[in-house]
């Protein structure tokens, strides 16, 4: 028996058929049939329609934001939506061949593709129903899945009647799209059409997959990062009972066994030889001096606004400089659910199941490994306990892979919390070097900002590097939105040996935090108030300066508050979307305890204002955990952290009030999914520094 299935009988007392509501396959009745205008969109002729969602649902939303803008198109009903995860397909892939969810673009990349997509279905139902009414096609309307007449007293028929004209009907290349000031859905906060099987345990997440007759399999990796096998003796596992196999891999060894508990203790059992890495001496004080060491030479490709060597020549003896060395450490995902693929390999095909961001890579990778076409391997993506672009990786995938292969059999290859976090790709550490410099009128003349660190776009996408530089990790520095000008951003490559990838908000979870501390530090130097020193510099980004001024009004900027209390502030665009935090912070012995944050967003358009506002604090909780306590340390080549007890993430005693404001726009949709992360760290550092006058220039925040 599954554990969800344990769980819902003993709710039930009657062991009640699990459902799975916002996946239900359509009937499969020889009387239905079907019509499907696109990869993304099926009618059933009983009624039912299903919207494929090829983003992946890690708890974002996109299962019913997407939805909603085919159903506000279609004018339909969202509560006659049927929801599938697409599966791994080439139809499902951009033109740069990828199926992936990342860079908060799930909403931003789909808006105008998914409402086009409702809109032609609609137009094509129209057109065939006028020619089965023989009226002309200006005398019907869609509503709630009719089409009728506009006559009082009208015939009407339902698009399942339609489907078989409708299939005759071209394609619109440019359908209309209904005016803003017509959508009767979007814009509202309808139930999510995932939270019911959420919350009745009927959701299949990639760790709850069963596939009969597979096997459960759990690796020996190196503890020491880049470490290689080099002998083994599987005797005392292969005697543990339900294991039945122990192979190599590429990653380590594979206890192949009957049930997880099993393949767990067969691991224990191993007794293994590992190669040690060239990188077995470095720990987290060596990191720490290479990246600062870094920064004294020149930096690969540099960013530059106005003429620093000019300022400098022009300035008196006396110039009025300021200069910080900031530190932000290397993080783990820490995702809720564990890494888990289930992987069938056959001779003529190959099922992946498993819950990923990249369902094509999952693909490619199948293919890869198998040698079988890719269209011959089948990816079965679920919903997904927590990603943070931990699961965009493709190591999970290939370990089921190669060991289904290997035993020729359905494999499910289980993470443990340990796994996770000490085999991780990691948010690079980084060493930040800045100075400003400051007219007598206060106004901000110049910032430099040289940053070393290791490189995520080396290893995951080499194209995208600019110049030879990881524009990533200078997002939100290169990028600055205050008016200052000259800024100059050097960027410096140093591989530590650690794996790194793309973490929640990626470059702006660590310039926030620097850039955003630093400009508190240049107003009070300055003496200035943060928040006036701040909308000074940004006269020509309105958008921002809305959301700043809003979040200083909620929050009662400037007005008093108990000893020992202090707020702090902090603004940034990313992914589209403008936000501004103040955070309320009591110190007090030494303990840091953030008791309100206020977060004022602009994201354009708005789909689903629910989505929004739970995206705002889940990357506020995300950032804060990261700010408060998120560290990954290493001796030996060995990350020390291995689960929550000394990787600790917010508790709910910890937890602060949040309230979340979001400016009305009609620009186009931003991404929600990050923007709220990089803001937290610097708003509480702030905070502190205005109770305690104590300046915390490194993460994890500590007195």
């Amino acid at each position: 028996m599954q554990r969800r299935e344990f769980i819902l009988t003993v709710a039930t007392a009657g062991g009640a058929a699990l459902l799975q509501i916002s996946r239900a396959a359509p009937t499969t009745a020889a009387t239905v049939t079907s019509w499907a205008p696109s990869a993304w969109l099926e009618f059933f002729s009983d009624g039912g329609v299903v919207i494929r969602v090829h983003k992946s649902e890690m708890g974002q939303g996109v299962a019913t934001a997407l939805p909603m803008l085919v159903a506000e198109e279609l004018e339909l009903p969202l509560s006659r939506v049927r929801v599938e995860l697409a599966p791994g397909r080439r139809e499902f892939r951009d033109v740069r061949g990828n199926q992936t969810t990342g860079y908060s673009s799930s909403i931003s990349s789909s808006f105008v593709a998914f409402q086009s997509m409702g809109a032609s279905a609609r137009e094509m139902l129209l057109a065939a129903a006028a020619l089965r009414l023989a009226v002309p096609r200006s005398t019907l309307q869609a509503k709630d899945g009719w089409i009728s007449e506009l006559t009082a007293g009208g015939r009407r028929l339902g698009y399942h009647e339609l489907l078989d004209a409708a299939r005759a009907i071209a394609v619109p290349s440019a359908p209309a799209l209904k005016a803003p000031a017509a959508r009767r859905l979007i814009g509202q906060s309808p139930t999510r059409i995932d939270t019911p099987a959420k919350v009745d345990g009927s959701a299949i997440f990639g760790i709850d997959v069963h596939v009969p007759g597979a096997r459960v399999a759990c690796v020996a990796r190196c503890p020491m990062l880049g470490g290689k096998l080099q002998s083994y003796d599987a005797r005392a596992a292969l005697r543990q009972r339900g294991v039945q196999a122990v192979v190599p891999i590429s990653s380590g060894l594979a206890v192949v066994a009957h049930d997880f508990w099993s393949a767990q203790r067969g691991r224990e059992l191993l007794k293994v030889r590992w190669q040690s890495p060239q990188t077995a001496t470095a720990d987290s004080a060596a990191h720490h001096d290479k990246l600062f060491a870094a920064l004294e030479r020149p930096g690969l490709a540099g960013h530059l606004r106005g003429d620093l060597q000019a300022l400098d020549m022009a300035t008196n003896a006396t110039p009025r400089v300021l200069s910080a060395d900031y530190w932000t450490p290397f993080l783990a995902h820490a995702a809720m659910e564990p890494l888990a693929a289930t992987a069938h390999v056959q001779k003529e095909r190959c099922d992946i199941w498993l819950g990923t961001q990249a369902p094509s890579r999952a693909q490619d990778w199948g293919a890869k490994i198998t040698g079988l076409p890719v269209d011959s391997v089948y990816v079965h993506n679920h919903f997904i306990g927590g990603a943070f672009g931990r699961r965009g990786e493709w190591d999970f995938v290939v370990d089921a892979v190669e060991t289904s292969r290997a035993v020729g059999a359905p494999v499910k290859v289980v993470w443990t919390r340990a796994d996770d976090m000490q085999h991780d790709f990691y948010r690079p550490a980084s060493a930040n070097r800045l100075r400003g410099e400051w007219a007598a009128d206060g106004k901000l003349l110049s910032l430099t900002h040289r940053l070393a660190a290791p490189s995520v776009a080396r290893r995951r996408n080499p194209e995208m590097l600019d110049h030879g530089a990881d524009f990533l990790l200078t997002q939100g520095s290169s990028d600055l939105r205050y008016a200052i000008g000259n800024l100059r951003v050097d960027y410096h490559e140093v591989d530590l040996g650690v794996p790194v990838g793309f973490w929640r908000s990626v470059g702006h979870s660590h310039t926030g935090f620097v850039l955003e501390s630093f400009i508190d530090e240049l107003a009070v130097a300055a003496g200035r108030d943060p928040l006036e020193f701040r909308l000074a510099m940004l006269a020509d980004q309105p958008r921002l300066a809305a959301v700043l001024r809003l979040a200083a009004e909620r929050a009662q900027w400037g007005t008093p508050l108990p000893r020992g209390s202090a707020r702090g502030i902090a603004c940034m665009e990313s992914y589209g979307t403008y936000v501004a935090q103040v955070a309320q912070v009591h110190v007090s012995e030494g303990n840091i305890l953030v008791e309100r944050v206020v977060c004022a967003l602009d994201c354009g358009q708005a789909v689903h204002p629910g989505i929004i506002e739970q995206q705002m604090h889940g990357g506020i909780v995300f950032g804060l955990s990261a700010a408060l306590s998120g560290e990954i340390t290493f001796a030996g080549a060995r990350v020390l952290q291995s689960n929550f007890h000394d990787y600790p993430v917010l508790r709910i005693q910890e937890m602060p009030r949040i309230d979340v404001y979001r400016i009305a726009s009609d620009a186009a949709p931003g991404g929600c999914g990050e923007p709220a992360t990089p803001l937290i760290a610097p708003a509480v550092a702030n905070a502190i520094f205005s109770a305690t006058g104590q300046r915390l220039r490194s993460l994890p925040l500590r007195l």
